[in-house]
């Protein structure tokens, strides 16, 4: 049994400053690097084990490539102007449909690096005034600031790697 919190256990407090923008950019470019590493060093039979019926480390960053066209597209809701966020699909159906187990582990890689890759560069030229624009978030219902979302999305991030280690052991 894993020991990884659930993800919608977990709880939010947003009060850092907006000056931390650049780091957490930072944070978002490495998790391909990390999942990567993570990945690449594993035993291709432990890839694809799903601990009591839960995603293989396969699906787990097959899901964060999949959902980075979430992440994407509601950067583009708040450079919109967009009072609420896109709520994401709870089901998780493309992670679910993806077949990502089925799949060679650097196709798995190569597209999320290429999902996080376009959401960068998407980031980068914003300033701090586009980073504190808000939004709403739909399923937490609370005010959330660019920069807050895009600390949301290292939290999963990170989430989702402690969860794919978990899986193969």
């Amino acid at each position: 049994m894993s020991d990884v919190l659930p993800w919608l256990e977990y709880r939010w407090n947003f009060d850092f400053p907006v000056g931390m923008y650049r780091a957490i950019l930072e944070r978002l470019r490495g998790a391909p690097a990390r999942m990567e590493e993570l990945l690449r060093k594993a035993p291709p039979e432990a890839l694809a084990r799903q601990p009591a019926g839960k995603w293989s480390a396969l699906e787990h960053a097959g899901h964060l490539w999949v959902l980075d066209e979430l992440h994407h597209h509601r950067v583009e809701q708040y450079l919109g102007g967009d009072h609420v966020l896109d709520a994401a699909d709870m089901t998780n159906r493309k992670t679910e449909e993806g077949n990502f187990n089925q799949m060679p582990v650097e196709h798995v890689l190569a597209g999320f690096r290429l999902a996080r890759e376009a959401m960068v560069r998407l980031l980068e030229p914003l300033t701090p005034e586009d980073a504190a624009r808000v939004a709403t978030h739909p399923r937490l219902k609370l005010p959330m600031r660019l920069v807050d979302m895009c600390y949301f999305v290292g939290e999963h991030d990170d989430h989702h790697l402690a969860a794919a280690r978990a899986a193969m052991l």
